[in-house]
């Protein structure tokens, strides 16, 4: 008889996890997605509000260090006010209806596999993500005329926006088929027998 691999185990241990608990799947995949939201709404809120208050300047040619520091930490405070302190109680919420009351050999069993963690796998999506967010970005800036307008003269609600627009549709066009194929992909786990 062969030894499973790492992967296996952690392919099994999720099998597991998904039939017994996709309804708290369902649940941390709402709230991430509503913790997702939530922040871009602070941020447009924040942007918008700095530029009101004199905290940012409106066009990028005026930008300084002195406006890029404190805009960064107020950005940081009102994101971990608003989101991260919501969330941090979520997950110490959850933890203590839900975990706490699983079986004790059932969380034992999760932790040796590890369900939740020593992943290494590396991947370089991000970097390929980015680019292609930037090339929704110029194509943007293409379509609204600003191609050859000089940045320093942009507004920063228009940088940011325009930034903000291409993320979102770089989300939408492979996030959507991602959520189906994912969806998919979990279903049919789900009705295979151990």
């Amino acid at each position: 008889m062969m030894a499973e691999t790492e992967s296996e185990i952690g392919e099994k241990i999720w099998k597991k996890f998904l039939r017994n608990h996709w309804k708290i799947l369902i649940i941390f995949v709402i709230g991430a997605i509503l913790a997702f939201i939530s922040s871009i709404l602070v941020f447009l809120w924040f942007v918008g509000d700095a530029q009101l208050t004199g905290l940012a300047p409106a066009t990028l040619g005026l930008w300084a260090m002195g406006h890029f520091l404190p805009f960064l930490l107020h950005l940081i405070l009102w994101e971990f006010l608003f989101i991260g302190i919501p969330v941090i109680l979520a997950a110490a919420v959850t933890y203590f209806i839900w975990w706490k009351k699983l079986p004790d050999a059932e969380r034992k069993e999760y932790r040796e596999d590890h369900l939740f963690g020593k992943s290494s796998r590396k991947t370089n999506v991000s970097g390929g993500i980015s680019f292609l967010i930037f090339i929704v970005f110029c194509i943007k800036v293409y379509l609204d005329g600003n191609w050859g307008v000089a940045i320093s003269t942009w507004k920063f609600d228009y940088l940011l926006h325009t930034y903000l627009w291409a993320f979102i549709w770089v989300l939408i066009i492979f996030g959507i088929p991602l959520l189906i194929g994912g969806t998919w992909w979990i279903l049919h786990e789900m009705k295979k027998k151990p």
